[in-house]
């Protein structure tokens, strides 16, 4: 069952969706243009605003696969000899 977004996650959520969508059109526009850079501009501050929402996540909502990283650094660390 799919846990309910918290407010920080639907707010996290939409600004990777604006970003994405400003990525998409940045890629139609040519490189030196003034639009380009008014979108890479644009896509760096939703880059800024995402530190917000971030931060006041829980570490385990941040990460899905938080568990399983903590999973690899065990079996990364060295076993007893016997």
């Amino acid at each position: 069952m799919i846990q309910p977004l918290t407010v920080s996650g639907e707010v996290v959520q939409r600004i990777l969706e604006l970003s994405a969508d400003l990525q998409i059109k940045r890629r139609a526009t040519t490189k030196y243009s003034l639009e380009f850079h008014d979108y890479s501009v644009a896509i760096a501050a939703y880059g800024k605003v995402l530190e917000a929402p971030t931060t006041a996540q829980p570490e385990e909502e941040n990460c899905a696969a938080l568990g399983m990283i903590g999973g690899l650094r065990t079996v990364l660390e060295p076993r007893p000899a016997f």
